[in-house]
């Protein structure tokens, strides 16, 4: 069962997250729209990437030991926790490798962003190129924990660092991509990373996420790397 990180472990004010989460969900009538495009379309795309998941299934097994998808804790809107699942692009144990590198990453305490990351397989590496990793979140999108667009979530222990400013991130659904993935991808400094986001919550409209999910088919097209992470 989902759990609630404005209940559990955080200093905003009682109130203080509810009224921005209001002023940024828009109304009824659009967020019923977005949420019939994310189940109409996120349904499509389920059936139509079925034989690539196949094919990737196959290519992770014999590239390398361990799951072929994995699941990771991640925080949505409102602060509820989820399981994201995401087909698995690094070696086994990864994460418990992190402390090694960690002098090598560009992202700061609120994000990993590593440069040649030596944990990530070869099949992992083209996944991670074309975006197919994020394949599985579909199953998100339809569960109800994601929308296809929207800010990308982030573990519990980063988003317990949150100010205000950016906690606001969390006032709308969580989303496979966003503005950040389809302008800044590859910069890894998180204030961009929050920047963006806020824009993308004060300007948006069913229009928007229309035009972000087409611009995001011509990054994946292009091949444009993604930032590694755990």
């Amino acid at each position: 069962m989902a759990t609630n990180l404005m209940q559990s472990g955080s200093s905003q004010p009682p109130g203080a997250f509810e009224g921005i989460a209001k002023r940024a969900r828009g109304t009824a009538l659009q967020r019923s729209l977005k949420r019939l495009i994310d189940v109409s379309v996120g349904s499509v795309a389920a059936a139509l990437s079925l034989p690539v998941c196949i094919a990737i299934a196959a290519v992770i097994k014999i590239d390398s030991a361990g799951p072929i998808v994995f699941a990771a804790d991640r925080i949505g809107e409102d602060g509820k926790a989820f399981k994201l699942y995401k087909f698995r692009s690094m070696i086994a144990g990864a994460h418990s490798k992190l402390d090694d590198l960690a002098h090598l990453n560009e992202g700061g305490k609120f994000m990993i962003k590593i440069p040649n990351d030596p944990r990530v397989t070869r099949a992992g590496r083209v996944l991670r190129k074309y975006s197919l990793d994020e394949i599985p979140q579909l199953w998100n999108v339809l569960r109800g924990d994601m929308s296809l667009v929207g800010p990308r979530p982030q573990a519990p222990n980063e988003v317990a660092l949150y100010d205000d400013y950016q906690r606001r991130r969390l006032s709308v659904p969580a989303g496979i991509t966003g503005l950040w993935q389809v302008t800044a991808r590859n910069d890894p400094r998180f204030e961009v990373w929050v920047a963006k986001d806020l824009e993308y919550i004060d300007k948006w409209s069913v229009w928007f996420d229309l035009v972000i999910m087409m611009k995001t088919l011509l990054v994946i097209l292009g091949g444009k790397d993604a930032a590694p992470s755990v």
